[in-house]
């Protein structure tokens, strides 16, 4: 347990960001699901939804840049493969 008032802070501080960060990775692995699971008509509006799921979480300093720059990759190969 932390002693002094800014360790103390800081675990507080770490908490509420563990949870956001959680819930935006979340977001981020079931909309990249989707989009892997997509076909026909549904894959372009699901690969879009996850690269904007995917470049919101970039900003928000979740996932690193190049770990959402392969798997945007990844999908767009999936959508060139598909036509």
């Amino acid at each position: 347990m932390a002693n002094t008032k800014s360790a103390l802070k800081r675990m507080r501080q770490s908490e509420k960001r563990r949870v956001r960060n959680r819930t935006i990775r979340s977001q981020v692995r079931t909309a990249v699901k989707t989009a892997r699971a997509a076909s026909g008509d549904a894959l372009r509006s699901a690969i879009a939804d996850a690269i904007r799921t995917l470049d919101k979480a970039v900003t928000k300093g979740v996932v690193h840049r190049n770990t959402a720059a392969r798997k945007k990759s990844a999908l767009a190969r999936r959508l060139a493969a598909a036509r």
